[in-house]
């Protein structure tokens, strides 16, 4: 790769991992967020908050704009802030126009709750203040003017996101009635979808301006939960409704088209790489 120059705002978890990768690959790594003394060395900090429009002064041109900031709560405001006012505050503060922007989303957009399939040509009715306001920000982006690519993520899991896991070591696990669908992606393969992205646009492809990124297998949340507690040697003492959203099963194929290939393809894998 020559050297690209690459901008993440809201730099955390998945924005860390991904500029790792990239700088490994030859790029130069800008990382935007408030506090930056935690960003390894391969990556430029840039201490500012996509909330005030005051802090976002001297930002570098790029080539590729990653926005991956990620709400510390589910409060509607806060919503907001991250993914609407946040973006439009960080466009008009560029320099210049980047090549590409990626904006990372999220399934909550999706109002289906009936076991349906869901994919990129699915019907967005969201019901929630959270999902409409997720809405709203693929919106912003892909009416900027920059050529733009949204990356809905179903459920992430992985490295700090064993809330599942945890559930099961107490003996809670879901149960088989009402039936409720489960969709995930691990982190590192949100990682991978985005490097793809944007290898795939350097080559020259041309990006579809929305993918859906989960893993292959769609599963009832309480398979998964009967199969963590036995692989933890857990006995399920409490079975309770664990819902994130309605029951629906993602499609990736558009995602898979595009020649990207899974690291973790299903839950058992994924979950397995985790597990002591």
């Amino acid at each position: 790769m020559r050297e690209l120059r690459v901008l993440i705002a809201g730099c955390g978890d998945i924005g860390t991992h991904l500029g790792l990768r990239l700088s490994a690959a030859g790029a130069q790594v800008f990382g935007l967020r408030r506090t930056i003394n935690q960003l390894p060395d391969s990556i430029h900090g840039i201490a500012a908050d996509l909330g005030d429009p005051a802090t976002l002064n001297n930002l570098p041109a790029c080539d590729y704009l990653f926005y991956t900031a990620a709400a510390k709560s589910r409060d509607p405001e806060v919503y907001r802030r991250t993914y609407v006012d946040g973006l439009r505050n960080l466009l008009a503060a560029l320099p210049e126009p980047p090549r590409h922007l990626f904006l990372t989303g999220s399934t909550g957009v999706y109002h289906q709750h009936e076991h349906d399939w869901v994919d990129e040509q699915s019907p967005t009715q969201p019901d929630t203040d959270s999902g409409k306001v997720l809405l709203e920000s693929e919106q912003l982006a892909l009416s900027s003017g920059i050529p733009a690519t949204v990356v809905r993520f179903s459920g992430i899991y992985g490295p700090g996101r064993d809330h599942l896991q945890r559930q099961v070591l107490a003996g809670i696990a879901a149960p088989a009635e009402p039936l409720h669908y489960s969709n995930r992606i691990h982190r590192d393969d949100c990682v991978g979808v985005l490097q793809h992205l944007m290898l795939r646009a350097e080559e020259g492809a041309a990006l579809k301006p929305l993918y859906l990124a989960s893993d292959d297998c769609p599963t009832p949340i309480h398979e998964v939960t009967e199969w963590l507690a036995e692989r933890l040697g857990v006995d399920i003492t409490t079975r309770q409704p664990i819902r994130r959203g309605g029951s629906k099963r993602c499609s990736n194929r558009r995602l898979r088209a595009s020649g990207y290939r899974f690291i973790y393809p299903d839950y058992r894998s994924g979950y397995a790489s985790m597990l002591p």
